[in-house]
């Protein structure tokens, strides 16, 4: 089973695609797979691989200032940005992004909408970064949720100077704080 297919879960994400957007994808993913190689997880930084048959196991949980939590949740976004129309700048970003949070990309998966805008998900194995953009009006929306010792607020500062974003809002979410622990 290829890459592709593990995402379609029934869906037709080929509607509206061309044969020529298709060779221009494969030509984006063979640039950039160098880069993906080096986030892959056997390169793992910080995270420790679940224990089976009674081994002691890392439950990633936050622990900061006497609370326990599953992870940080960003909610980020960026107006006044550019590029978030190009699905190779929002994959370099979010490589980037993930190279300097410390986490271990499992895998990415955009789509390019026509006439416009992204969506799109890097699954982490400390969570995802999430996108969806509306290039024509310079806003993209982004979800940075990360768990163990991934830092997530080291992402935002990628994503600002990726896109050139003359505004950057930031909500800060714990989650399952008060219910974990």
């Amino acid at each position: 089973m290829n890459e592709r297919s593990l995402f379609q879960l029934g869906m037709d994400l080929d509607a509206g695609t061309t044969q020529t957007e298709e060779h221009a994808n494969d030509a984006v993913n063979t640039v950039i797979e160098t880069a993906r190689e080096a986030l892959q997880p056997g390169h793992a930084r910080g995270v420790e691989t679940v224990a089976h048959d009674g081994e002691d196991r890392k439950d990633h949980f936050v622990r900061r200032n006497g609370k326990v939590f599953a992870g940080t949740h960003l909610i980020v976004e960026l107006a006044e940005a550019e590029g978030l129309d190009d699905p190779a700048r929002i994959e370099k970003a979010f490589l980037d992004a993930i190279e300097a949070s410390g986490a271990t990309l499992l895998h990415i998966h955009l789509h390019r909408f026509s006439p416009q805008g992204v969506s799109g998900v890097a699954v982490l194995a400390e969570s995802h970064i999430s996108v969806h953009t509306w290039p024509e009006s310079g806003y993209g929306a982004f979800d940075v949720f990360m768990c163990g010792d991934a830092d997530p607020h080291k992402a935002v500062t990628v994503l600002k100077q990726a896109f050139n974003a003359g505004v950057v809002q930031v909500q800060e979410i714990h989650r399952g704080e008060g219910l974990v622990g």
